[in-house]
């Protein structure tokens, strides 16, 4: 195999979800996290409130991903983990090498009866475009993947409806057909520490979210 073959394998590779057995092994220990929102000053792992409720996002990087949803009133904790994959307890490196099937995701903790599962998921199309597979903008990869991991029925519902209704909005703006995956959430796994909250703590640090310029 040539130098080419051997870049468009690679390539073919980085851009599909591998399957479970294919996945790295991970650890049976939970990586080491932060304790506290960087902004919020909430705990970031459970218990969360009991009037609450818990969804997870994939946008792209999770860096500017979290600041998008962090910032909204009535959202009480955020986070940025992995999820989506197969393997326990992975590190950064890990989901990054596309050998765990892992997404790079926000957990949003919110409280419905101030901030609605609407007023989220117009924050989560309106802030990526939902039609590019396997990345986002210039970063490209299986963990950069659109996804919404429900909790609850009542946010399946909300997800799949509007989900078809900004596919025809985006569509009549000459974008391709939505490529989100809508699933029950599994596993959520934290990120390292420096990971939480990242653009606050770094606030010229790299964001490559990048709308499609469609209201929702």
């Amino acid at each position: 195999m040539d130098l080419f073959e051997r870049i468009n394998q690679r390539m073919a590779n980085k851009i599909k979800v591998p399957e479970p057995e294919a996945c790295l092994p991970g650890r049976e220990s939970p990586i080491a996290t932060a304790e506290l929102h960087a902004v919020l000053g909430e705990e970031l792992k459970p218990p969360f409130p009991e009037n609450s409720e818990s969804i997870i996002f994939g946008l792209g990087c999770f860096w500017g991903a979290e600041r998008k949803f962090w910032q909204l009133d009535g959202v009480h904790v955020t986070a940025v983990g992995y999820s989506g994959g197969s393997t326990p307890n992975p590190t950064y490196k890990e989901v990054c090498s596309g050998q765990t099937g892992h997404n790079e995701v926000v957990l949003v903790v919110y409280h419905p009866e101030v901030c609605s599962i609407d007023k989220l998921l117009t924050c989560f199309w309106q802030s990526h475009d939902p039609s590019q597979g396997m990345r986002q903008g210039n970063d490209i990869g299986t963990q950069y993947r659109s996804g919404i991991y429900f909790t609850t029925q009542a946010q399946a519902d909300a997800a799949e409806a509007s989900k078809q209704a900004y596919q025809k909005k985006i569509a009549a703006a000459g974008f391709s057909e939505i490529t989100t995956e809508i699933k029950q959430a599994g596993p959520f796994y934290y990120a390292e520490a420096y990971h939480q909250q990242y653009l606050e703590k770094n606030p010229n640090g790299y964001c490559g979210l990048g709308g499609t310029g469609v209201s929702c």
